[in-house]
């Protein structure tokens, strides 16, 4: 058995069993990969994949079993190669973060900013995505950092924190009814069509609990992922905005009104999750506590001694998380 041959079934199950793109990606041969898929089976005495002459059509139970051990075990050679870059050249390497849209343009440049300047040799690359695909990112191992508000939490092999709080305004053309009210209720914002996130983005299941406990049925008119796009579309009268806070810049955005909704709405909390067993490199401790400076190296490091997430939540219990807004 060979690492190359448990990459090779990870990258082919990967790219959905379609080996003519996994060799694309690896840049080997399409029969290079077959030869060692099959060497392995015939090792192991099973078949990983099912076949339909010579293509392969499903994962069998014991190929699964197999693809979940292949991936710690490639995941725990990368942390051996960690540990031996980190003795030879501290503030040389490569991190990968996974994020959404908002997190990206709001709440992260002063840390990349701050990070890039401290670190100049690390290569940082960055890839956006839903919360369910960061997560599924982050828990696969494609990235070393997931930060979301949504989805994390479904992943049982993530290591979670909490970074900070943040909560929502409703933007609105000047002119618009809404920003001659001095308090906005629930009642006024559903009166009119709604322009807001899709579901399971951005904490849009608080905003959605908020007006299901008063009874109310907005009409949500248009969805999108992006914090820009649902401006844009308040731009053209389409309906009310609601974005979080954060996603409001009054030089950007100065023929909008934004009025504070943190008083109707539950706050919602972005977190920074990472696969189990990973070892974190000290520049990477550094970015987290650039990101979330009440997560320090000695935090952080209690968080991965937790064995439970009730012992995780302990930790983080009395403490006060920053606020973006």
């Amino acid at each position: 058995m060979k690492l190359q041959q448990l990459k090779y079934i990870l990258e082919v199950a990967k790219h959905d069993l379609n080996v003519s793109a996994t060799a694309l990606s690896l840049y080997t041969s399409q029969p290079g990969i077959s030869k060692q898929i099959r060497l392995l089976e015939d090792e192991l005495g099973v078949e990983v994949f099912a076949r339909s002459g010579k293509h392969l059509t499903r994962i069998t139970p014991a190929g699964e079993a197999i693809l979940e051990i292949a991936s710690e075990i490639i995941q725990r050679v990368e942390s051996i190669k960690k540990v031996s870059q980190e003795f030879s050249d501290e503030r040389i390497g490569s991190l990968s973060i996974a994020t959404t849209h908002t997190q990206a343009l709001y709440a992260l440049p002063p840390a990349i900013t701050q990070f890039i300047k401290s670190y100049p040799d690390v290569s940082l690359h960055m890839q956006q995505g839903t919360p369910m695909q960061i997560s599924e990112m982050a828990a696969s191992g494609n990235v070393d950092f997931a930060i979301a508000t949504e989805a994390l939490s479904h992943f049982s092999d993530l290591i979670m924190m909490p970074c900070y709080r943040w909560n929502r305004s409703v933007v609105v053309p000047k002119n618009h009814p809404l920003a001659q009210l001095s308090k906005l209720t629930l009642q006024d914002i559903a009166a009119h069509p709604i322009v807001t996130y899709v579901f399971g983005f951005t904490g849009r299941s608080k905003l959605d609990d908020a007006f299901k406990l008063q009874g109310l049925n907005p009409k949500v008119v248009f969805t999108a992922v992006d914090s820009d796009v649902i401006k844009a579309y308040v731009r053209l009268n389409l309906g009310v905005g609601i974005i979080a806070s954060m996603a409001y810049d009054e030089k950007v955005d100065s023929d909008l009104v934004a009025l504070d909704a943190s008083h109707l709405f539950e706050s919602s909390t972005t977190q920074l999750g990472f696969r189990k067993g990973t070892f974190l490199r000290g520049y990477m401790y550094k970015f987290i506590n650039l990101f979330a400076p009440h997560l320090t190296p000695e935090v952080v490091k209690a968080v991965m001694a937790c064995e439970s997430r009730n012992q995780i939540d302990e930790i983080f219990a009395d403490q006060q998380l920053p606020d973006m807004n």
